[in-house]
Formats: C-alpha cells, sequence, structure tokens
C-alpha cells in the first residue's frame, strides 16, 4: 500500500510540474555557472546580446 501511495504521490508531483512548465511557454534552461560557463559560445563568442538577437533563429 505504501508502494502504491508513494507512486501516486511521485506521479501527481511530476504532472504537477509538467504542467507549469507547459503553462510557462519558455523552454527549460539550466544555471548560469558551472562547467558550461566556462567556455565562450561558438556562434556568439561570448557576446550576450548577440545570443539573444541570435535566439529566434
Amino acid at each position: 500500500m505504501t508502494v502504491y501511495l508513494s507512486i501516486i504521490i511521485l506521479g501527481i508531483a511530476i504532472f504537477g510540474l509538467s504542467i507549469g512548465v507547459i503553462f510557462n511557454d519558455k523552454p527549460i534552461q539550466g544555471s548560469c555557472g558551472g562547467i558550461g560557463a566556462d567556455e565562450s559560445c561558438t556562434i556568439c563568442g561570448g557576446d550576450t546580446e548577440k545570443c539573444d538577437s541570435l535566439e529566434g533563429v
């Protein structure tokens, strides 16, 4: 019984989070720091304004 209840609660939580992502209408993003922030982008060369203008491309 406990296992079923845990699965149901976990399913409701995942469903709720996915609904939030869908209705927020923005792509999921990673954090600003970490290993990904060590290198500059090959497309924009690290210029964030250029990245913002290329977002719709």
